[in-house]
């Protein structure tokens, strides 16, 4: 017989394979596909381990990737909504209120009421922690996008301007230094642009 609180976990474990289905707009850097929302969160827990240095203050690496890991979770009833189309913003905060709420909900109490906490701090930023995670789940979309010549930025037509107005903010309060290399790689890319 399995134990309850096992079988909640297991039930929780089987309904986050879903996040692997949740198609982001951002390409792989091969550009053979775009990436799925659980693809973007183990990519921040490795952004985490090996940028920790750059955080503004002192930061737990421990509750920092577990914060990247969940983010996301909610994309699974939420779906994912592109960054730089404004207009797919209205509601998401609410459906993704219902969806922690269900997901969350799937665990044992105690594990619930963390992973919840946890993921209600990531949003709020409120921590030294969830500012740096913010900063990383800003950070690794404009790292795409430079590396892909412009990739989500030319589909959406983002210019320079709404890139600073929508990503320095978390950044550079969570990672001022990796600000300034987003900074210097989108600069370069709209440069370039503008030469062609």
């Amino acid at each position: 017989m399995i134990p309850p609180a096992l079988a909640q976990q297991l039930a929780f474990l089987r309904e986050i394979d879903r996040l692997k289905n949740v198609i982001r707009l951002s390409p792989l850097l091969d550009r053979s596909r775009r990436e799925n929302s659980a693809e973007h969160s183990w990519h921040l827990a490795l952004y985490a381990l090996v940028l920790s240095d750059y955080a503004a203050a002192t930061v737990d690496l421990g509750r920092v990737v577990k914060m990247l890991l969940i983010h996301d979770i909610v994309e699974i009833d939420a779906g994912d909504v592109p960054f730089h189309l404004l207009e797919t913003h209205v509601g998401q905060a609410e459906r993704e209120q219902a969806a922690a709420a269900r997901l969350f909900g799937l665990l044992p109490a105690e594990q619930a009421a963390e992973f919840h906490a946890l993921w209600d701090e990531f949003e709020a930023a409120a921590s030294a922690d969830a500012q740096f995670a913010k900063a990383l789940d800003r950070f690794q979309p404009m790292l795409h996008n430079a590396a892909t010549g412009g990739g989500t930025w030319i589909e959406c037509a983002t210019t320079l301007e709404q890139i600073k107005t929508r990503c320095q903010p978390p950044i550079e309060a969570g990672a001022p230094q990796l600000w300034q290399a987003a900074l210097t790689m989108a600069e370069s890319h709209f440069d370039r642009a503008a030469d062609a």
